[in-house]
């Protein structure tokens, strides 16, 4: 019952913003866009401001790039296996490699572990929103049919605020800048209110995943990699990093997560097979409400 009570309050939330898509049809790439560029940006700052700079970010760096890599080399030799186009095996790279680890697995290890680990969970977040956001929009672009050039994806990540948001929480930390507490009120409700908006965001996203005809067997060996062996292999890296049970325990709830929801948005702006994508969201997602548990039961015992 104690993992359920964890998980309940996050799945109330997809499902109030599940429910308000399909009653009101908001414009969620509006929304969307407004908890990328203007709250995020917020969190992301507060957490790199009021945390101490030290080892455990070098850590988790190597972590995101680590897991990263191993999950990469083992989508493509999967996807060369199974005889992929380019684009399934592009889509299968989005929706094996890139987690939820930001409107799904913050919010799970804020409920399950308090505010340390919810900072953990964020500065995760940041890093693996930069890999998603170069590796994975360059691999949606030469899969697709829309395709782009390495310097367009290394544009749209130079555009993303929270690179920026969490370097200046960095320098006003380490130079020991303050600020008002009138100010940091501010931030903290931007802040605050940054994380029920992107869970509300995943569920509008989930209510206008349409299911159609796809490869299956693809989509199959994706959600195995995503669900199952992603949060082997981060056990895996983590027996060779000096960092505390705490984070541990963060680092592989957010290795567990479903495909990012963020990549179905580049597979249908690149035409990366966005059925698939979509589709092994969904799966993921829903898969979720069982692995998600019993992830959490290990690394809480």
């Amino acid at each position: 019952m104690e993992l359920l009570g964890i998980i309940a309050p996050v799945l109330f939330i997809f499902l109030i913003g599940f429910i308000g898509q399909k009653l009101l049809s908001f414009d969620i790439k509006t929304i969307s866009t407004a908890a990328l560029y203007l709250l995020s940006p917020f969190l992301a700052f507060r957490t790199f401001y009021t945390n101490k700079l030290d080892k455990t970010y070098l850590y988790i760096v190597v972590f995101a790039v680590l897991l990263t890599i191993v999950l990469f080399l083992i989508v493509w030799v999967t996807a060369s296996a199974m005889k992929a186009t380019r684009s399934q095996r592009s889509a299968m790279i989005l929706s094996g490699v890139f987690m939820n680890s930001g409107n799904y697995g913050v919010p799970v290890v804020l409920f399950a572990f308090g505010n340390e680990a919810f900072n953990y969970g964020v500065i995760m977040m940041v890093f693996q929103s930069i890999l998603m956001n170069s590796i994975g929009i360059f691999f949606a672009s030469i899969g697709g049919e829309a395709h782009a050039t390495w310097r367009d994806s290394m544009q749209r990540v130079i555009r993303m605020p929270l690179i920026y948001a969490a370097a200046l929480g960095i320098i006003f930390q380490v130079t020991s800048v303050p600020l008002a507490d009138s100010l940091m009120q501010g931030i903290d409700l931007i802040a605050d209110a940054s994380i029920p908006i992107v869970m509300l965001v995943l569920g509008m996203q989930l209510a206008v995943i349409v299911r159609k005809r796809v490869a299956y067997h693809h989509v199959t060996a994706a959600t195995i990699i995503r669900m199952i062996v992603s949060p082997l292999i981060a056990v895996g890296i983590l027996l060779f990093l000096p960092v505390s049970d705490l984070l541990k325990a963060v680092l592989i709830i957010q290795a567990a997560m479903p495909s990012a929801a963020n990549t179905t948005m580049f597979a249908l702006q690149f035409g990366t097979e966005p059925d698939l994508v979509s589709f092994t969201t969904l799966i993921t997602t829903l898969l979720s409400l069982l692995t998600i548990p019993i992830v959490l039961f290990f690394v809480m015992n």
